[in-house]
């Protein structure tokens, strides 16, 4: 059975996206079974992994009930992907009016969730209703964190939401654990942004941190994760660690 993995935080620009692309690429790489579901509007994960956002079957029309799960799945050489698309931004605004709201995306999820070894979730960078989807149909919750002095304050609002979650709809979500992004170990904040949350967080922070790097910058606009684009570069080889302590934690 797989794994489902939502990768959350509420604050734009930290990296979720980014790491949302890279992990599935990693793990595809590390020949994992990975589909990526972007359920963010926006969409950067969709074009980010070289797949249209301009299909007929995507996440809209699974949500909306026109659209089997299977049917919108798109293939890649750097996993499958379910896509986005502009019409998402209503879908929050139509799901209120549907019958179990929260569990739709999780219902859809369980007819193809035995086919893959991990499903990728790349939420909103909102608490709103396709992020409860979202954590109503994960597992688990990845968050990315960026090292700058606010971090923790924006994560605790997201640990809220995640325990609220667990309480009312979903009680077996758990945190997967915590990924420092945009890491420089020459910034003194940096450290001291590492230091507080592995005090606070101990195991679930990940010992790989992700580095400011030019080439995990780069490779979106040519349509494939840094691992297609350079996999030599920093970026590509710490994802690849991170694929690796995600692959450890679970086999052991």
């Amino acid at each position: 059975m797989g794994k489902i993995i939502a990768v959350a935080n509420q604050k734009g620009g930290v990296g979720k996206t980014t790491t949302a692309v890279n992990l599935t690429s990693s793990l595809n790489s590390r020949k994992r079974k990975v589909l990526l579901v972007d359920c963010d509007p926006q969409g950067n994960a969709t074009t980010g992994m070289g797949v249209s956002k301009t299909g007929d079957k995507n996440i809209y029309t699974i949500l909306v009930g026109q659209t089997e799960p299977e049917e919108a799945i798109e293939n890649t050489k750097f996993g499958d992907v379910i896509p986005s698309t502009k019409n998402l931004v209503g879908a929050n605004v139509e799901l209120v009016e549907m019958e179990k709201r929260e569990y739709i995306l999780k219902n859809a999820l369980a007819k193809i969730k035995d086919n893959y070894d991990y499903i990728i979730i790349d939420c909103p960078p909102s608490l709103e209703l396709l992020t409860v989807n979202a954590f109503c149909a994960a597992d688990s919750v990845l968050i990315p964190v960026q090292c700058e002095y606010y971090a923790l304050e924006g994560l605790a609002d997201l640990l809220g939401t995640i325990k609220l979650v667990n309480k009312r709809i979903n009680p077996v979500l758990d945190i997967e654990g915590i990924v420092l992004t945009m890491y420089d170990n020459r910034t003194k904040l940096s450290e001291e942004v590492s230091s507080q949350l592995r005090e606070h967080f101990g195991s679930k922070v990940y010992r790989t941190t992700i580095p400011r790097n030019i080439r995990l910058s780069e490779a979106p606009s040519h349509g494939m994760p840094v691992i297609g684009y350079d996999k030599y570069s920093k970026g590509s080889r710490a994802y690849l660690h991170l694929a690796n302590e995600l692959i450890k934690a679970q086999d052991d």
